[in-house]
């Protein structure tokens, strides 16, 4: 870590989210400034960290500063990060990494032009029950992998520039193509819209892929209580990730159900789950360490411009089939 804590980044968006960004770069010793919107906001934190409170062509002009952490609003995404490009910056950009697909593409140019990196926000890729799991799924613990599916719900936060779909989804559908290993050939959603016009409140996608597996992802902001549940089902072998399980060591479970037909007649037999043991430790700070070693490093993240341009075209497909239906 010592060529990391060399690195020097500045947090722009102190709000919901990029206070938590501030706090662990901070820890990291990797945090020089921190720009927010609202002046009083990026004073206040830059006092509780000791550090400079900047705007944007300040922290872009500033030679001395590596690389920049977006954390404003979706919309402002594109242009943060094709500023900062060409001012030599690396990025790390929060999720979903733009509200278009031509947005992405260019943001993916600019970082390839500059030789900088670009690293999206996927938090749960770094959660080490995800990371057990992906390996329980490349080991072939669950065999042949047949359906996936995710539930994220909860009662808010509620958006107004972004539905429930790009809210809550983007985590969960670059989880599972990262255990399909491809993407789908075919996506379509369903949504309702019903606190504001045009912005669902819940919404589902669902996907086909080449290799024969299926996959949905099922978000609401209107649910009576929050789950955060990933489901992966084999042949040999079906796995629970239960983020919303409040005890860590029974966020991952293992189910050896068997299901068979004999003489046409359907069997079920059902196995007590196993309690997969994995060590704790925190997916936001395993996220920033990550964006810290590749631009030490000079490596490609796990979730890139190109791996979140994947789930952005799951995005976009998604809302467009729900348009037409």
């Amino acid at each position: 870590m010592n060529d990391c804590q060399k690195i020097s980044l500045a947090v722009i968006g102190c709000g919901y989210w990029g206070k938590n960004l501030v706090r662990d770069f901070h820890g990291l010793g990797a945090l020089a400034a921190v720009c927010d919107s609202n002046l009083d906001i990026a004073a206040a934190m830059a006092a509780e960290y000791d550090v400079k409170a900047l705007g944007v062509d300040d922290i872009l002009a500033d030679d001395a500063i590596d690389g920049v952490v977006i954390a404003a609003p979706a919309q402002f995404h594109a242009d943060l990060a094709l500023k900062s490009f060409a001012a030599g910056k690396h990025v790390y950009v929060e999720k979903p990494i733009s509200l278009n697909i031509e947005d992405a593409e260019k943001m993916i140019a600019a970082a390839d032009q500059s030789g900088r990196i670009l690293m999206v926000g996927h938090l749960l890729q770094y959660h080490p029950i995800f990371l057990k799991l992906k390996d329980m799924v490349k080991n072939g613990e669950l065999g042949t992998l047949r359906y996936i599916y995710s539930r994220r719900l909860s009662l808010g936060k509620l958006r107004t520039a972004e539905n429930v779909l790009w809210s809550f989804a983007p985590h969960d559908i670059s989880m599972i193509l990262t255990l399909a290993g491809q993407e789908p050939q075919d996506v379509h959603g369903i949504a309702g819209s019903y606190l504001q016009d045009k912005i669902s409140d819940f919404a589902s996608v669902h996907m086909s892929f080449a290799n024969g597996i299926r996959a949905h992802v099922e978000t609401s902001w209107l649910n009576p209580f929050k789950e955060q549940r990933l489901v992966v089902i084999g042949d040999k072998a079906m796995a629970e990730f239960c983020d919303s399980e409040p005890e860590w060591k029974n966020k991952l479970k293992l189910y050896c159900h068997k299901a068979y037909i004999t003489n046409g007649v359907p069997s079920v037999e059902k196995a007590e789950p196993e309690l997969i043991a994995v060590e704790k430790d925190n997916p936001l700070l395993n996220e920033c360490r990550h964006f810290l070693r590749c631009i030490a490093k000079n490596e490609t993240p796990f979730t890139d411009g190109r791996e979140a341009l994947a789930v952005l075209k799951v995005l976009c497909a998604g809302d467009a089939s729900q348009k037409d239906r």
